[in-house]
This record gives structure tokens, sequence and C-alpha cells, in this order.
């Protein structure tokens, strides 16, 4: 029953966003089936109920499987509004093809997990994206749809088949989830005031009209929670903060290690060296890895990790 609810959920979301872009709604009905196909492959991938069955598949089956789902969102997208392209198939084809089949060929060894990991990033960082999902519109953001399937096939890839365990990879939170993601969320924020005006970020301004920003910042937690937070989460804390430990033998230097190259990849956020988001991001990335080690979950750090962005976007636009 949670699918349809998605679904809906998500249309609603794009129609809204529609109306804010001014994107023709003609336009942004050809393309929602694939941001529902996308969204389809996310709960497959949040279910561990639905896991569980495709982990019984042998491992080519699944990179097999794996590879052509990277591939359906966009074809559905670029085939309805014209922008098909031939090489951008085949690079995606290409890029998807080496994360699902990583741990079918490699062996399961630190050594092969750092380069799956230096990949992952490298293709983020270089906005290979952008150059592959064109849209016709610049305002109907086609590259979510490349980064989506980037995450959503390399967490398969790790979960499915590399089969990495402690993670507590989910889209809701429990309880006591929600609540350590909360707190971890405050004590950044009274840290990060203070650091702010220190390193001068930026001055917050008050947001007009309570009654939009309220559902502006609804619509952005959820959309940080289940898409960029989780993605992050996962690699960075799910996956690189417990190896770190595993390998330094210390939980505060692999907390640290991991919290210092979280903010290092954000030296490229909109400008080169962002060294101020840098800063905050690795100060935030401590109390992340703070609420993952607490929670045993990824679920807690990414409540932490999208109220921050919430609160950062809603103040500092």
């Amino acid at each position: 029953m949670l699918l349809p609810v998605l679904w809906i959920i998500g249309a609603a979301a794009g129609y809204v966003y529609a109306l804010q872009q001014n994107i023709p709604l003609g336009t942004a009905l050809r393309v929602l089936p694939a941001f529902l196909l996308e969204v389809s492959f996310f709960y497959v991938l949040g279910s561990e109920r639905l896991r569980a069955r495709i982990e019984k598949w042998p491992p080519v089956a699944i990179a097999i499987v794996l590879t052509l789902a990277a591939l359906a969102p966009y074809t559905i997208a670029a085939t309805a509004l014209g922008s098909f392209g031939r090489t951008a198939f085949l690079a995606i084809a290409g890029l998807a093809a080496v994360v699902s089949f990583w741990y079918v060929l490699l062996p399961h060894k630190p050594a092969a997990d750092v380069l799956f990991l230096v990949l992952m990033g490298t293709v983020m960082l270089a906005r290979v994206f952008p150059h592959l999902y064109i849209s016709p519109i610049p305002k109907l953001q086609l590259p979510v749809l490349g980064q989506a399937m980037w995450i959503r096939t390399g967490a398969f890839a790790m979960l499915s088949i590399r089969r990495v365990g402690g993670v507590g990879f989910g889209f809701w939170p429990n309880k006591r989830e929600w609540k350590i993601g909360a707190l971890f969320y405050l004590a950044f924020l009274a840290v990060a005031i203070w650091i702010a005006w220190w390193i001068g970020f930026g001055k917050p301004r008050l947001p007009v009209g309570w009654e939009k920003t309220t559902l502006y910042a609804i619509a952005t937690f959820f959309g940080i929670l289940w898409v960029v937070a989780m993605g992050e989460e996962f690699f960075f804390r799910g996956l690189l903060q417990q190896w770190m430990t595993r390998w330094l033998k210390s939980d505060t230097a692999g907390l640290i290690f991991t919290s210092l190259l979280f903010g290092a990849v954000h030296l490229w956020f909109r400008t080169f060296p962002n060294w101020r988001f840098a800063v905050l991001a690795a100060i935030a990335g401590i109390f992340y890895g703070l609420a993952f080690r607490r929670a045993r979950s990824i679920r807690a750090s990414m409540v932490a990790h999208a109220l921050v962005v919430t609160t950062w976007r809603i103040f500092f636009p």
C-alpha cells in the first residue's frame, strides 16, 4: 500500500514544482512516469522484504537487472522530451554496469571497497549527469534522475551483492532514530551558529510568508531525507565510517577521518574552493557520525542531515 502513496506524493510534488518553476504541465506529465519509476526503484531498495527476495538470485542476475533498471528512467524521460542520445544511453549503461558488476568480478576486500567509493564520489563530483540527462527546459531538473540512479545502483550493489551489514538502511526512521537525529541536529545547531559567525559564512534571512515556508520546509525535508541524506549517509556513515573505524581500530579516528573527508568533498559546492561550506560540512559530519554511532543506523543520521539542510535552505537561500 505504501508505493501508491509514494506515487501520489511524488505526483503532487511534481505538480507544485512545475507551477513554481513555470514548467508547462504537459511537459511535466510526459516526464512524470520516469520519476515515479525511480521512486518505485527506491521503494524496492528501502524494503528489506523485497531486497531479501532479490538477494536469492545469483549475483550476476542481480547485476544485469541493476544495469537495465539504471537505463529505464533515462529512456522514458529522454524519449518523452525528444532528447534521447545514443552516446548518453551507452555512457549511462557503462557506468551502471561497472558499479553493478563491481563485486561480481572483484573480491570483497578493502582495496575493492575503497576504489568503489572513489568511483562513486568521482562521478558525482565531476557532475557527469547534467551532460547526459539533457533537458530542453533548464528548470526541469532531469539530472536529478541520474543522481538518484547512481545512488540507488551503488546502494543496491553494496547491500544485495556485497552484502554489507550494520548500516540500518531504510526510508522511515523508528521513534528512537527520530529522537536521536533531532537531538544531534540541535547539538550541531548550537555549535554551527557560532562557527558560521566566526568564519563569516553568511547572514541568515528570515523567510517571508510562514504558510508557504512551512510547506516548503516539509517538502524540502522529505526530499532531502529520502535522496540526498540517504545517499550520503549510506556511503559516508554506513560504509566509510564503519570501515575506517575497523581499519584504524578506533571509533574516534574513524569518525574524524570520515567527517574531514565529508567536509572536503563539499569544497566543490557551487564555487571552488568553498572552504566555509566545507568547514561547516565537516563539523556537521561529526554530529551525523555520532548520531549513526548512537543509533547504529543511518536513519538517525539521515534525520539530522535532512534537518540541517532544510534549515540552511530556509535561512540561507
